[in-house]
């Protein structure tokens, strides 16, 4: 359960990350909220997963999962204006391999 906890919680970081981009500085109110709340539910659940599961570990998987979560995001939205935020095949094969080192945090845990 715990688990489930953890992921989820890397799944608000990011929601709090594309809340804070669309946030325009705290200039936009409702961004603005959605970035506190998901901010706060992220480390509320982080620190509950840290109840079972080792920190290291813990926050490995918690950053992984936001990391990957938040380029897909940015990728889609196509929210950098850089060359670097285009989808490529290389960008993909690292965002994978991102997500089985997470996997594999899981199963070796």
């Amino acid at each position: 359960m715990l688990w489930l906890v953890l992921i989820v919680s890397g799944a608000l970081e990011a929601v709090w990350a594309a809340a804070l981009e669309r946030s325009d500085g705290f200039r936009r109110p409702l961004p603005a909220l959605v970035f506190v709340l998901a901010l706060a539910a992220s480390m509320g659940g982080l620190a509950l997963a840290l109840t079972a599961i080792p920190v290291g570990t813990a926050y490995a998987v918690w950053v992984g999962v936001g990391v990957v979560l938040t380029a897909v995001y940015a990728m889609a939205a196509r929210v950098e204006p850089s060359a670097g935020a285009r989808t490529t095949a290389a960008r993909t094969v690292l965002l994978l391999g991102i997500a089985g080192c997470v996997a594999g945090l899981k199963a070796v845990a």
